[in-house]
């Protein structure tokens, strides 16, 4: 359907990835996976026509629709969330309009003969068979179906899109391109902006609806869960496996124990050629055989063996200051927003050094509850912190709150203090921004570069309260197994907000679940708390919910 070939990408003397070429087939469900900056969004972008290859050229069939989800985007306002999202379909309406303009043409011309008519007539035929293949009588119902699915309620339908922020608005946007029933659809991170229920629905839709998809994530559970086709990039190069990211993995490494194997015989193979050349090269009646040796390792293609990605994050956390036993204690608390009670009655105790997290769909109140914990919202009931607590506080735009004209290298020298300053340079080496890197102005690196930044600025402080919210956002697959190890070891006391279920899983031992203006509280795990609610589809969802 799309065909990739030889694309190359060079910016500022530096090559992204060379001579990379594959197809993307119908049906065909692929994880584009790799580290950050390794180029994965560039590819994204190309295949989606928003930017050129130097190099190289994609093609596709006349009239293939592909459609795009960046990381970034805003929806336009004036509209209605019910209205913006119908305007998946306004391509229709012009296709409609642009058939009634042919057939009027038609209709007035008399050169029935002529080879302009006969394209004319094929035009409309080619463009009627399109639309009249679209059914157009439920129209509504699908969008209201694909909002409900992505989160929104109701009562959101004739809200102006300018009430919500921007990960809603990415949901806007996404529930738009899905509507649209692309060829092919290309997703940069779609479950940064959703929670636990709607990236479920998300998976049911693009299992049971899409046609190609191209997805761009770090949620490991999602990416298995839909793909069947992993192209990893790495190092300028890609692998192209018809596999899961997961079983794509285990295929990797049997392929470069095998190369391995194969390398190391065939060294010991040239060794010994080398060694019988030198030993009769002399010897007037092996002449013949030393030449044909000679020959032999002239014309050898060498095996080569992939080179493996090595470079990773060394992430460990200070020790903590010892708190009281209890951090947090919540008595009754409650927080409204005019008419909008977002929660009350909420009673808890976080213990020290308990690991626990905030669960719930968007807008239930979990970073609002994150908000009063840290003094920044006046609230209802009782909320104390224990004696000596130390909060440390990671947010959602954490990344994007980074001042972008500033180096890595100033960013992190203009918040150290004390004996650290002597050991920025190995700060920086061990989050990967060694050499070079550390001179790279921030507003040029990737959204998972930006977060491990913001993630550094965070340790320059020992704290005993660590709150971080969605902090895997933009993180690759490495670099989250090494937070996810950092927190493990982490002797503190921890509250995360996040949706990501492979992140929470082992984690976590404690879950607080905010819906429905109430939190409760779960003695368990992330896979445990979605089994009793057994959570496995947004219709249950709906039907507790209402």
């Amino acid at each position: 359907m799309i065909s990739v070939d030889g694309l190359t990408v060079e910016f500022g003397g530096t090559t992204l990835f060379k001579d990379i070429s594959f197809v993307i087939n119908e049906k065909d469900r692929i994880a584009l996976m790799g580290k950050n900056g390794a180029g994965k969004s560039t590819l994204l972008k190309i295949l989606a026509g928003v930017r050129q290859p130097t190099r190289g050229s994609v093609t596709a069939p006349k009239g293939t629709e592909i459609a795009y989800l960046p990381q970034h985007l805003m929806v336009d306002d004036g509209r209605t969330v019910f209205e913006e999202a119908s305007q998946a379909f306004a391509h229709l309406h012009e296709t409609e309009a642009e058939i009634e303009k042919l057939n009027a043409e038609l209709a007035s011309r008399t050169d029935y003969e002529s080879d302009s008519y006969m394209e004319l007539i094929e035009k409309v035929t080619a463009l009627s068979e399109k639309f009249y293949a679209i059914d157009m009588t439920h129209f509504e119902e699908d969008v209201e179906k694909t909002l409900l699915g992505l989160g929104f309620e109701r009562t959101d339908f004739n809200r102006p899109t300018s009430d919500f922020s921007g990960g809603w608005r990415m949901r806007i946007e996404l529930a738009k391109l899905l509507l649209r029933d692309p060829d092919v659809l290309l997703l940069d991170e779609p479950t940064n902006h959703l929670d636990i229920e709607s990236i479920q629905w998300l998976e049911d839709f693009i299992r049971t609806s899409a046609k190609a998809v191209v997805v761009i994530s770090h949620d490991r559970k999602f990416v298995d869960s839909i793909t069947t086709r992993t192209i990893e990039v790495t190092m300028g190069r890609i692998y192209d496996y018809k596999a899961s990211y997961s079983h794509y993995l285990e295929l990797r490494r049997e392929r470069r124990e095998q190369q391995m194997k194969q390398y190391e015989e065939q060294q010991k193979m040239i060794q010994e050629t080398k060694d019988f050349i030198e030993r009769f090269k002399g010897t007037y009646s092996k002449t013949f055989q030393v030449q044909s040796r000679v020959k032999m390792l002239e014309k050898l293609e060498l095996i080569e063996v992939d080179e493996v990605d090595n470079s990773s994050l060394r992430l460990k956390f200070p020790p903590s200051p010892r708190s009281g036993s209890y951090p947090v204690i919540a008595d009754g608390v409650g927080k409204s927003f005019g008419d909008h009670t977002v929660f009350s009655g909420a009673s808890f105790t976080i213990e020290r050094g308990e690991k626990v997290a905030f669960v719930g769909r968007n807008g239930e109140g979990k970073s609002t509850m994150v908000k009063c914990i840290m003094g920044e919202l006046e609230h209802d009931g009782r909320l104390e912190l224990g004696h000596n607590v130390k909060i440390g506080y990671f947010a959602q735009n954490q990344a994007s709150m980074l001042d972008g004209e500033l180096t890595v290298f100033q960013t992190i020298d203009d918040v150290a203090k004390g004996d650290v300053r002597n050991k920025i340079r190995d700060l920086l080496g061990a989050f990967m921004f060694g050499g070079e890197e550390s001179t790279k102005k921030v507003k040029v690196l990737s959204g998972g570069e930006r977060t491990r930044l913001a993630i550094l600025k965070l340790l320059l402080e020992p704290v005993n309260l660590l709150i971080l919210d969605e902090p895997t956002n933009h993180l690759d697959l490495k670099t989250k197994d090494v937070l996810k190890q950092a927190l493990l070891d982490y002797d503190g006391t921890l509250i995360v907000v996040s949706h990501d279920r492979d992140f929470l899983d082992g984690l976590v031992n404690k879950v607080y679940e905010f819906g429905g203006g109430r939190v409760r509280e779960h003695l368990c795990g992330i896979y445990e708390f979605l089994e009793t609610r057994k959570m496995e589809n947004l219709q249950e969802l709906e039907r507790k919910n209402k």
